[in-house]
């Protein structure tokens, strides 16, 4: 059963976390070879506050 995990910051609507689940079970099943009810999808928001990027926080810019 193939996981896919994807961080990424707040803000995208309900919408377009819908449509990238499907697109992205769609192409898993079609690479992968593997039924869609066995693919599962985590999309975990992390705000800026809490994610660094060479050696800085992305809420101090």
């Amino acid at each position: 059963m193939p996981i896919l995990r994807l961080e990424m910051h707040p803000g995208r609507t309900l919408e377009q976390k819908r449509s990238f689940v499907q697109e992205a079970t769609r192409v898993a099943v079609e690479t992968l070879k593997c039924p869609p009810e066995s693919v599962d999808i985590v999309i975990t928001e992390v705000s800026r506050d809490a994610w660094a990027k060479s050696g800085k926080l992305l809420a101090d810019g």
